[in-house]
Formats: C-alpha cells, sequence, structure tokens
C-alpha cells in the first residue's frame, strides 16, 4: 500500500513528536539556531539603527519600531501556537504538544509586554500621551492578561495534565483576541497606524527600513524557537525522568550521576507517597 502523502507526512510528525526523539532532535537544532539568531540580531540592530535613514516625519524615534513591531508580530503567533498545541494535546494526547503550550506560555507574555513598553514609548512623541484606550492597545492589553491568566492557572493546579488542560482551554477561548487585534486598526478608528508591511499592493514602508525590519523578525522568531526547545527539553526531562531512555541519558553524561539520580528518584517517590 503507499503511504505517500498526508498519511505518511502525519506519521513521521507523529514520530518526531515522541518525548525521546524530539529531545534528542531538539539538542542537535539548538546550537546552530542560537548563532543563527545572534548574529541576525546583530546585523538586524546595525542596518535597523546605522544604515536605515531617518524618517522624513518621525526622525530617528521611529527607530523603535526594530523591537515593536517584532514584538508585537510574535506576541500574536505564540498564542496561535500555544492554542494550536493545547489542542493537539487535547485531541490527539501528544505529551510534546502539552509541552509546546507550556513553554510557549511565558516568551510570549514578555513580547506581548515588550510590545506594550516600546509602543507606549514610541506612541508619548507621535500622540502626547503615554497611554490611550485605543482598539489595537486595549486588545493587546487583554493578550496579555489571557497570557497572565493561562500562566497562573496553570500553576494553580497541582496536577500537570490537568493543569495542562485547563489551560489550553482557557487558551482556546481567548483565540477569538487574535482577529480582535490585526484587524481593529480596520473595524475600528484608531490613533494606531494601518498595516504598512502585509497588505494589499505590497509594502508601504521604504526598502532601506523595510530589510532591518525582516532581519530583526527574523531573528525574533529564532530566538523564540531557541527558547522554546530548550523549555520543552526541560520539560521532558522532568515528566519522563523515571523512564529508562532518561537514566540512559544521565549515566552517559556522567558516569557518577547514575548513583545521585537514584537517589533522587527514590527521595522523589518517598516526597509523593
Amino acid at each position: 500500500m503507499n503511504r505517500d502523502g498526508p498519511e505518511s507526512m502525519f506519521s513521521s510528525l507523529h514520530k518526531y513528536a515522541s518525548p525521546q526523539r524530539f529531545y534528542r532532535l531538539a539538542g542537535h537544532l539548538t546550537p546552530w539556531i542560537g548563532w543563527l539568531s545572534l548574529s541576525l540580531f546583530l546585523a538586524g540592530l546595525y542596518t535597523g539603527l546605522v544604515v536605515a535613514p531617518p524618517d522624513y516625519q518621525q526622525g530617528d524615534s521611529y527607530r523603535i519600531m526594530f523591537i515593536h513591531v517584532p514584538a508585537a508580530w510574535l506576541s500574536l503567533l505564540i498564542y496561535v501556537i500555544m492554542a494550536g498545541a493545547s489542542a493537539s494535546a487535547m485531541i490527539w494526547r501528544v505529551k510534546v504538544m502539552e509541552l509546546v503550550a507550556h513553554a510557549s506560555a511565558p516568551v510570549g507574555a514578555l513580547f506581548t509586554f515588550l510590545a506594550l513598553v516600546t509602543g507606549s514609548l514610541w506612541g508619548k512623541p507621535m500622540w502626547g500621551a503615554w497611554w490611550v484606550w485605543d482598539a489595537r492597545l486595549t486588545s493587546e492589553l487583554i493578550l496579555l492578561f489571557l497570557y497572565l491568566g493561562y500562566l497562573a492557572l496553570e500553576a494553580s493546579i497541582e496536577d500537570k495534565r490537568v493543569a495542562a488542560r485547563a489551560a489550553g482551554v482557557l487558551s482556546l477561548v481567548g483565540v477569538v483576541n487574535i482577529p480582535i487585534i490585526h484587524y481593529s486598526v480596520q473595524w475600528w478608528n484608531t490613533l494606531h497606524q494601518g498595516p504598512t508591511v502585509f497588505k494589499a499592493g505590497g509594502p508601504s514602508i521604504a526598502l532601506s527600513m523595510l530589510i532591518p525590519l525582516l532581519i530583526m523578525a527574523a531573528a525574533f522568531h529564532l530566538y523564540y524557537l531557541i527558547n522554546l526547545l530548550q523549555r520543552v527539553r526541560c520539560g521532558i526531562l522532568e515528566r519522563e525522568r523515571d523512564s529508562g531512555w532518561v537514566r540512559e541519558l544521565v549515566a552517559e553524561m556522567e558516569p557518577n550521576a547514575g548513583a545521585s539520580y537514584r537517589t533522587l528518584g527514590e527521595a522523589t517517590q518517598e516526597n509523593r507517597t
């Protein structure tokens, strides 16, 4: 029977979703992603702060855009990933997806907070106020509360699997806020400017400013990815600490760690009982 096509692709994805395979794959990818992210950060900062010309209206104050815009993009993307991972964990019982959602929440909250702070700093010289109850700003603030609510709900339940499902339901309910944020500048009369990069007819931003912005956006995305991989790897070790492959991994890393690991496992078991 020919297994090429969607079924074969799903089988391959499911294979790498196993904790052991994901842990090893993430370990191989992390150094490469880290160096690439750092290189893009340096290139983006140089081209954005040095090469890009001043704006004819805003002068040099617009340069905060190279931090604000990628952070705002990531705040939305990470929430969608978090909700999608939660749905996958609840529907297909994929353990790694619970960890992906758990690992994404604090990073998403950080980017959302960064977007709000840099937006306020940018808005003060442009609007004359640090904060206005604008549709875009208010819906972005609600997104931060959704992230914090997810983290608080997850931390309040002792059983990690139950906590993951409860927080996952909250993340799915909050998805309705994502299109509100995205289309708020079109649905309502807001102070926030409309889209300038992803719009019909092409970007309306100068190429000399667009290139640094895209470089910084790529660096931010890779930074999220490396954080995600590292956090998921730590979560896998914590949840799979009683499995044989983790014991073998610890023994390979440090021969004398086997006895210490068994002592820690016994102590953990005694605390549970």
